[in-house]
């Protein structure tokens, strides 16, 4: 029974670390690498192509938020909507980072406390027996002590891997996004200069 709650906690744990690792992963419908990409290869406005792109897509709300900021005509607003953007961008990539840290602190701590438990109860009945089986029960506990450590250790060991791939991604992320706001702003640039005064 305290190897499944073992599990049962392992499990819980790496579920945790890994929707971490899913949220530094995908913080905006976009994947700016891929659409940058596609913009260089097709020499289109990119501007016009994100629209596009965000005119199918009802569940890119950031990306839709970032065109109104980039829509706006006055430099410094529309300096002021980016950061705004920029900022609640950071928000979504750094959603639960702190998640698997806490996770391998909880993995390892209970593993440990469930094995000490698997030893103290095993410990009491040995005391009744005689001495040969209480040799054989407590050997077997020390097995079963280790199993319930090992479990929790194996969570651990994920939501560190877990919290390393998250970092990375979180990285690689707000490095693309960056890209892609500089290549918007010089679009919106490029379009306010090529825009024809009327008067």
């Amino acid at each position: 029974m305290i190897a499944v709650v073992a599990a049962l906690v392992a499990l819980a744990c790496v579920a945790a670390s890994a929707r971490r690792v899913w949220f530094a992963a995908n913080p905006t419908w976009l994947e700016p690498e891929t659409f940058l990409a596609e913009v260089a290869r097709s020499k289109v406005n990119p501007l016009e192509a994100l629209r596009d792109l965000v005119a199918k897509a009802p569940e890119a709300e950031w990306e839709r938020e970032l065109l109104e900021a980039m829509s706006v005509t006055s430099p410094e607003q529309r300096a002021a909507l980016v950061n705004e953007q920029l900022t609640e961008l950071d928000y979504r990539i750094q959603r639960w980072a702190r998640v698997p840290r806490v996770c391998a602190s909880v993995a390892t701590s209970v593993g440990f406390l469930l094995a000490t438990l698997v030893l103290r109860r095993g410990l009491t009945e040995a005391g009744e027996l005689p001495t040969d089986a209480g040799d054989l029960l407590v050997r077997g506990l020390v097995g079963d002590a280790l199993t319930v450590a090992a479990l929790g250790v194996v969570g651990t060991a994920f939501c560190i891997a877990a919290q390393t791939q998250a970092k990375r991604l979180a990285t690689s992320r707000t490095k693309a996004a960056d890209k892609l706001v500089e290549r918007l702003e010089r679009a919106a640039e490029e379009l306010a200069s090529t825009a024809v005064p009327q008067g």
